[in-house]
Parts: structure tokens; sequence; C-alpha cells
């Protein structure tokens, strides 16, 4: 079986075929992506709004039910406060509130303890409405002291009415909640304001829970309601009413998710939540439930929100990727009849290239890319036998140019002093020197020598590169020799060599230089710096008061020089601009902050020592590129 990237670089047609199904699998792909991303956001938006709207109107239902059970309380409280010295009226007043309001499950209206003598420590007048029989009983004793019950102390301690999170009696296998009662707990008192009792009414949460289980905007989904604890008061699932919270799975498995998303319900705020909830990716909706404290949630799974947008993907990717099959088989046909003439064309254009030039490629009267390229081959037949005759040529003149280049480098180095150390016999010059070139040859200079116990040295850095800087720095280098040799001082030197640079100068060319001489037996240099880098002096750039032109510019009658009158022990270090403005391969220059950081602690080293330390860090930040510039470096210490 062929390797499948042969199979392809084979076939010119296959290749077409390929590359313009593979672009226009890019075109529709890319569309169909826009498009079901964009429209899975407007799915989302829509269901988002609906299932919140679905939510806010189920919350108002279950608040309305709830209001009705608050103003039936608000409207009969006022009947036992106003009967508050007849205690036996309590029990007419208690079954009244439930006769009248049918779809209460109780009303108790409990009193201080010793409020009644007469009736003892407890005194509760309680009715419960079993299915439309009313039973009316007095509660209250030592095993049950309503006193310190939720639904009695809550108001009076927050001395305003409250829902008292629901309770319930479970079934005999304490398996599921029988029935869930919620309680709203109003303060009394009396007409001087003090408190004595409780007006408390019951609802079955059956009758919320049936209300908020009719809201399903989607096949799957479902609400549920949490009181403040996180306890479920209303959940699909009845063993889980009373008995677990919404906390409860983090016990075992921390779910930072469904963690915050209780917290926020605690909190009563209003929200949107994607988390996995038990056990499904679900959008769920919350909302808190009037001043009870309580929160709704609606629960509603991604799959069923997005069920009938994902058949739909499926459909559409499983058309356009047959479609584009088709396209592909359609295509490769017609490109391979179409470029079949090129078969010919590539065998007899492998004969010329195999050598045999004088081949003779077949005729072909077509007008069109193929006939056009026919064509072209025959000309270049013609062409390429005067091309390999002058490539010959050429390959000769150049092999003599780098062999002229490289004896010109090797004369250029051979111009420099390069043995070291320079002066052996003596031990107090501690001189070490080093120039390469960015090319073959470069335009960087440098020379010293003894003469008259006085060390003359400089360093030159000349404009340009190649050829024409090199020559113009023999020239300069032997003005140097001939004119120092005349003892004189170092701004004498640049003044007659500039004048001479000057003189014929048509390139305009021009050279940085410092020139310098060290008296040795007193120590004292004398230098002239014309426009060349400051050197430094002691890990300092030297400073100097004067400044000059480049020698060739332009005549000058005088050059100012300077003088440090001991320079003894101490360490001077002259380079060219291939040093400080050292390039890697993001145009990043080394800088004078980064050469002066590394010529610290160098005070102890030799001058060889100095020059191979400099070498590293140029080398290390140039990271592997091509130098961009000449480097020279000379370093001089005279020693006591």
């Amino acid at each position: 079986m062929k390797n499948p990237r042969d199979y392809i670089r084979t076939s010119l047609s296959r290749r077409l075929s390929i590359i313009i199904v593979l672009m226009a699998s890019v075109f529709f792909l890319g569309s169909l992506g826009f498009l079901f991303v964009e429209s899975r956001k407007a799915v989302r938006e829509e269901a988002l709004n609906g299932a919140a709207q679905v939510l806010d109107n189920t919350v108002q239902r279950v608040n309305v039910l709830m209001q009705r059970v608050e103003i039936a309380s608000d409207n009969f409280m006022w009947l036992p406060l106003r009967h508050l010295d007849v205690a036996d009226s309590m029990f007419v007043y208690s079954r009244r509130i439930l006769t009248c309001n049918p779809d209460l499950n109780g009303c108790s209206i409990a009193f201080e303890p010793n409020y009644f003598p007469d009736k003892g420590h407890y005194f509760s007048a309680y009715t419960l409405n079993d299915d439309g029989k009313f039973d009316t009983t007095q509660e209250g004793n030592p095993a049950y002291d309503y006193h310190y019950m939720d639904w009695y102390q809550a108001p009076k301690l927050l001395d305003e009415p409250v829902w008292i999170e629901p309770f319930a009696d479970f079934n005999p296998e304490d398996v599921y909640a029988e029935e869930i009662i919620a309680s709203y707990c109003r303060p009394m008192k009396d007409s001087k304001g003090r408190y004595v009792g409780t007006f408390s009414t019951d609802i079955s949460m059956e009758w919320i829970s049936k209300t908020i289980s009719e809201v399903k905007p989607y096949p799957n989904s479902y609400c549920i309601m949490i009181g403040q604890s996180g306890t479920f008061f209303v959940h699909p699932d009845t063993t889980k009413l009373l008995r677990e919270s919404i906390f409860t799975p983090t016990l075992e498995h921390p779910d930072t998710a469904l963690t915050n998303l209780g917290h926020a319900m605690q909190r009563g705020e209003t929200g949107v939540r994607k988390l996995v909830f038990e056990g499904k990716e679900s959008y769920v909706f919350y909302k808190p439930l009037g001043i009870t404290g309580w929160s709704v949630a609606m629960v509603c799974p991604e799959s069923d929100i997005f069920g009938g947008y994902m058949r739909l993907y499926k459909i559409v990717i499983f058309i356009v990727i047959a479609g584009l099959i088709l396209m592909r088989l359609a295509f490769s046909r017609i490109i391979k009849r179409e470029l079949k003439p090129l078969n010919t064309l590539a065998q007899q254009a492998e004969t010329i290239a195999s050598g045999q030039f004088d081949k003779t490629l077949p005729r072909d009267n077509r007008i069109d890319e193929i006939g056009k390229l026919t064509h072209s081959f025959s000309d270049m037949q013609h062409s390429l036998v005067n091309y390999i005759s002058e490539l010959k040529r050429t390959t000769a003149v150049k092999a003599s140019i780098e062999s002229e280049l490289k004896v010109a480098s090797d004369i250029q180095m051979g111009m420099i002093p390069r043995v070291f150390p320079p002066f052996p016999e003596r031990q107090d010059i501690d001189l070490y020197a080093l120039m390469t070139p960015a090319k073959v040859v470069g335009g960087d200079l440098y020379d010293y020598f003894l003469q008259n116990e006085r060390l003359y040295f400089c360093v030159g850095d000349v404009s340009g590169k190649g050829i024409p800087a090199a020559m113009f720095m023999a020239i300069t280098r032997d003005l140097f020799r001939i004119i120092a040799q005349q003892n004189r001082s170092p701004w004498e030197i640049a003044t007659m060599m500039n004048n001479f640079l000057v003189k014929d100068n048509d390139q305009s060319m021009f050279v940085t230089m410092f020139i310098g001489m060290v008296d040795l037996p007193k120590g004292r240099l004398e230098y002239c710096n014309c426009g060349h880098n400051v050197p430094i002096l002691d890990g300092k750039f030297l400073e100097m008061g004067s400044t000059n032109q480049p020698l060739g510019l332009w005549e000058c009658k005088a050059f100012e020089g300077e003088v440090i009158e001991d320079i003894r022990n101490r360490q001077l270090l002259v380079y060219t601009d291939g040093l400080n403005e050292a390039e890697n391969d993001r145009q990043d220059r080394l800088g004078d902050e980064r050469l002066l950081e590394a010529m610290q602690g160098t005070e102890q080293l030799t001058s060889e020592e100095v020059i191979h330390r400099l070498q590293v860090v140029v080398n290390n930040h140039r990271a592997g590129a091509e130098p961009n510039d000449d480097l020279t470096l000379l370093c001089l210490s005279i020693r006591k």
C-alpha cells in the first residue's frame, strides 16, 4: 500500500483537487463554525432569558401564595389582641382563621409563661386542619415547651414577623417526610407594647411544591427550594427533603462551583450559573423568595437547552463532509484530464535534466499555460548551455577574488603588531591588543611602539568597511608611525595626520582615532581623542575636557590634547564601537552600562585577561549573531 504522502505528491491533479477541497473546507467550515458559534450564543441567550422569565413568574406565584398567608394572619391577629383577658376565646379565634382560610394547615396562638394564671405555665391554642376537619387543642407541657421553639422565639427576638424554616415528621421507615410544614409567625403585644405571645399560621409545603413543580421549561428541568442553611424544602427526590442540603455532595467530593452556588443562594442573590449539578452539566437559575430568606432555583440540563441545536449541527456537518468528498472526486477527474499533456512534457524535461540538452521537446500548438510552458522549456534549453559556460567563468573569478581577499587580510593583519607581550624585557609595561574584522578585511586599526622611553599607541576606526576601509586604514597606520617617530606630541601627530588625509580625499573617508603617548619614567600620559569612543580608565569613562573632529574630514590648524600626570598602576582600555555597539539577533546593543559592568572587578587582572573577558562578554551578547562591526581592543597598564 502506498504511503499517503507519496500518493499525494506523485500526482499534480490529486494535489490540486485536495488543495481546492481543503480551501473550500476552510471556507465552509469557518463560515459554519462562525454561524454555529453565533447561533449557539443566540440560543443560549434566548434560553437564559426565557428560563429567567419563567423563574421570575414562578417566584411571583409562590410569593402570592405566601402573601395570602401573611395577609390572613395580619387580618385576624387583631381578634386575640382585643380579647387578651379571655383565654378560652383563643380557641375560637385559632379555629376561625382556618375556617375562613381553608388553605392554611394550622394556627397557633401561644402566650408567655403564666400569662393566664388559671391556665398554668403553658397556654397555646392550636387548631389543625385535617382535610377540612378542625381539631382544636391546648399545646404546651414540660415535654413540649414551645417557649423555646424557633417558631416562638424568632418573632420575639426579632420583634417582627418571620417565616420559620419548614419542619416535618418522617414516615416509620425514616425515609421521606410525610408532610412538610412552614410557619408564618407574628409577635403579639398588648396595648402597652409588651410582648405577650406569638401568633403562628402554618402552610403545607406540598402546596408550594406543587406550584413550583408545574414549571418545566424543558423536559428534564426541575425546581428546588432551599432554606438559609441550604436544606432542601422542595426537590423532585422526596428522600432529600429536610435530610440533605445543597452542600451534601461536597462533603465527599469538594466542588467549588456547587459551594459558590449554595452560598450565593443563601445570600439571597439572583443569577444564573453553569455547573455540574447532581451529575449533569446544567444551567441553574436562582432567585430569593420574598422576606423568607429562602431561595428558589430552576435546574435546566444543558443537553435539553442545546438538544435541537446539536442535532441540527450534526446533520449540517454530515452534509458538508459528504459534499466535500464529492467535490474532491469531481475536481480530481477534471484536473487530471486537463493536465494530461504535462505528463509528456515532464518526461521530456527529465531527459533534459539528465544532461541531454540537445533533446528536442515535443511540439505543442496550445496557447494556454501548458503551451507557454513548453515554449519556455525550449528557450530555457538554449539559455542553459550559455549559463553553464558563464557559471564556470564566474566561479573561477570568484575563487580568484576570494584568494586575493585572503591575501589582503593576511597583509592587513601583518601590518599590526600581534606578538605579546610586546616588550618582554620590560616588566613595567602590561599591554595587550586584539582586532577582529567584521568581514574578511576591516577598517579598524591599532598600533604601538617604544622609542626613547616613550610608549606611543593608537586605536582607530575608519568609516565604512571592506577594501576601501582597509586601504585607508593602512595609510593611517603608516602616517601614525612616520609622524610619531619624530617625537611629536599626540595632538601634533593628529594635526599633521589630518592635514595629510584631507588632501585628495575624494571619497570623503575619515577615521576616528585615540592617540596616546606615555612618558614611562614619569608615568605621564599625553593623549588626543579625535572623535573616537571615550576610553575607560579604572572602570570609568575617562573625563575629557576637549573634543576634536575625526581625521580626514576637513583641515584643522591644531588639534587639542590633554595630559594625565601619572597613569602608573591604573588600567586604560581603548576600544572601537564594535564593542559597545555589538548587537544580537534582536538588534539589542551591548551598551555603555553593560560595558562598565563587565569592567568591574578587573583591577587585578592583566591586560590580556581583560581583553579576553570582554571578548567573552561580546560573544555571549551576540549569541551567535553575525558581527555588525569591526572590533578592536587595547588595554594598557604601566607599573611602578
